[in-house]
């Protein structure tokens, strides 16, 4: 009883925070006119969907992610409503928005916790010292203070939510993992988005788009070492067990 009861808390964490995190993507897009194909919650088999007007919604096998599939993302379209259509400064708001949706929503429920537990009057510093923390956290990994033995992959995530003992604690590590999500995929380093922030801007300088081939060698060479960094940290995660 004791493994489900985890399990289920483990899948709703993880896929509430990345329903919120595209919902950021998929609104902003749809305010800046950008046509979205699908909005996914999960990757792998579809195992439910429906075709909105424009949108197909789908809910897939594996709960570890989603995506937001717009229009000339990828690939250069010329169709209407494409995000490559778009200005430089509304594809990266809606790049941007995920991660930032995710920021914001830790930032809300850790006041609310705060104001709930310590009083409306230390609310605030506890959020203040909260975002200082995470910004420590941030520096101390780029300046070599923190290890990335020390960092936690989907095992940790899933063990911390997993020791959760009432609902206050669940929602705080709700909280914890949401900041961490959205800070770190707004990193400058693809193929996340801080990464794609990162293009845009150059493209913004430049005024043309980079050179197709290019970016998506890129974002492959990206993707291969944040694989190897997951199978690392998920390794470390296992042993620490």
């Amino acid at each position: 009883m004791g493994f489900i009861l985890s399990a289920i808390k483990i899948i709703f964490l993880l896929g509430f925070l990345v329903f919120i995190h595209e919902s950021g993507h998929f609104f902003v897009a749809k305010l800046c006119k950008v046509k979205v194909n699908e909005f996914a919650i999960g990757f792998g088999p579809t195992i439910w969907s429906k075709q909105g007007k424009v949108t197909k919604y789908a809910l897939r096998a594996i709960p570890l992610g989603g995506f937001v599939s717009m229009e000339g993302e990828d690939e250069p379209s010329e169709k209407e409503g494409a995000f490559n259509k778009a200005s430089i400064w509304k594809r990266i708001l809606i790049v941007s928005a995920g991660g930032l949706v995710n920021i914001i929503f830790a930032l809300v429920v850790f006041w609310c916790l705060s104001a709930c537990f310590v009083g409306p009057k230390y609310a605030l510093y506890n959020v203040g010292y909260y975002i200082q923390t995470m910004w420590q956290g941030i520096i101390q990994l780029f300046t070599g203070k923190l290890g990335i033995d020390q960092m936690a992959g989907p095992v940790g995530i899933s063990s911390a939510v997993a020791q959760t003992n009432n609902i206050a604690d669940f929602v705080y590590v709700l909280s914890v993992i949401s900041l961490s999500l959205g800070v770190t995929n707004l990193l400058p380093f693809p193929p996340l988005d801080g990464g794609k922030i990162v293009l845009l801007i150059i493209e913004g300088i430049r005024r043309k788009p980079l050179n197709q081939k290019f970016e998506v060698a890129l974002q492959s060479i990206g993707m291969i070492l944040l694989i190897t960094l997951s199978i690392f940290v998920t390794y470390n995660d296992i042993l620490k067990l």
